[in-house]
């Protein structure tokens, strides 16, 4: 409709030039002239600029239009992973709270600070999204379906269908010359071309008013357009930076905290990650290093001595021995592979050395 209704335009805009040139050349004489043409210049011009703005403020409608409807998709997306987010949240927490591993707190540690952290980054995308639907996609919807541009494009019909009634009454202007000059100035015709030459210069008037209000109805209505329109774009590109910005502090401090954490551990390497611990002496070891025992030292100068566990460990064969963290040990000999051989409640057996401490003295009931 929008391409049908300009080349309208573009043929009543040639057929007007084309009447302008005929009543020029009928122009010399006792009636019309100049005057009364319809199309002079500074109403094309106008003419011209109305069209301009009505594409203008179209295409920003549109705009607005995508822009409303882009945000809208955006806040429907944002909620659904703020559901999905503080979800995860509450899995973390709870898993932090209600963790019972034997080896340690570390991991609810770092699951009670990545539900703490998750919580805060859902707030902070919870913000923007109220944001984005406050600053940015209610202006533009009120501007969209607002009063000020449907009176605009309103008033701009309104002088599009005059200027097409003062197009038909300039043809009317020109035959009715046309009459009078074949009947020898009749008074009766002369009369009509006078009464249709006024009613022309009337609708040529109210026209070119209506006109100049119509430009600048539209003028004032792009204008409010670009203004908001850019002013909305800037109000969604800064939500969007601050959120950025607070998520990215957000998540800086929940990695210093579990970097921390990781440095901590590796530091003190729990027993379960000590995975290059190499196997307990073979048979053949441990016999070579009784007999070096019995030919070059006596019983006595083995150098027992004892050690609490600081580590579980957890034996993966006949020749080594369960610990609990707290077991006090009677290490009887250390090998030069890292293990060590002793007693505990009773049992002998291989484990590692590292996992252990001496202690000077224990009570007698926790070596029972």
């Amino acid at each position: 409709m929008e391409a049908i209704r300009k080349q309208a335009t573009k043929i009543i805009d040639q057929v007007a030039k084309q009447q302008q040139a005929v009543l020029k050349q009928f122009s010399g004489g006792g009636y019309g002239g100049p005057d009364n043409v319809l199309t002079d210049e500074s109403e094309l011009q106008q003419h011209q600029k109305l069209e301009k703005l009505y594409i203008s403020t179209r295409a920003g409608k549109h705009f607005q239009r995508d822009i409303v409807r882009g945000v809208e998709g955006f806040i429907v997306t944002g909620s659904k992973q703020v559901e999905i987010g503080t979800k995860l949240s509450e899995d973390s927490r709870k898993y932090g709270v209600e963790n019972t591993c034997t080896s340690g707190s570390t991991l609810s540690k770092a699951a009670l600070s990545f539900a703490r952290a998750r919580a805060q980054m859902e707030k902070e995308r919870g913000n923007l999204l109220k944001a984005l639907g406050t600053k940015v996609g209610e202006p533009l919807r009120a501007m969209v379906m607002g009063a000020p541009l449907e009176d605009a494009r309103h008033l701009a019909q309104r002088y599009e269908r005059m200027r097409m009634e003062a197009e038909a009454q300039a043809i009317e202007v020109s035959k009715r010359q046309i009459k009078a000059r074949e009947s020898m100035g009749n008074p009766d015709n002369v009369l009509k071309l006078e009464a249709a030459e006024a009613k022309l210069h009337e609708l040529k008037s109210n026209t070119a008013i209506l006109g100049k209000e119509a430009v600048s109805a539209m003028a004032a209505v792009e204008g409010q357009q670009q203004r908001l329109t850019l002013q909305r774009i800037i109000a969604m590109v800064e939500s969007e930076r601050s959120y950025h910005q607070s998520v990215l502090q957000i998540l800086d401090q929940l990695e210093s905290e579990m970097l921390a954490e990781r440095q901590r551990i590796e530091a003190f390497p729990s027993p379960t990650a000590n995975n290059a611990m190499p196997p307990p002496p073979s048979y053949d070891e441990v016999n070579n290093v009784f007999a070096s025992q019995t030919y070059g030292e006596s019983t006595g100068s083995v150098g027992y001595f004892l050690g609490e566990v600081m580590h579980s460990f957890q034996a993966e064969s006949d020749v080594e021995l369960n610990l609990s963290v707290g077991d006090h040990v009677v290490i009887r000999k250390v090998s030069n592979s890292g293990w060590a051989e002793g007693e505990c409640r009773g049992k002998a057996g291989w484990f590692p050395v590292g996992y252990i401490e001496r202690r000077e003295r224990v009570l007698a009931s926790k070596l029972v």
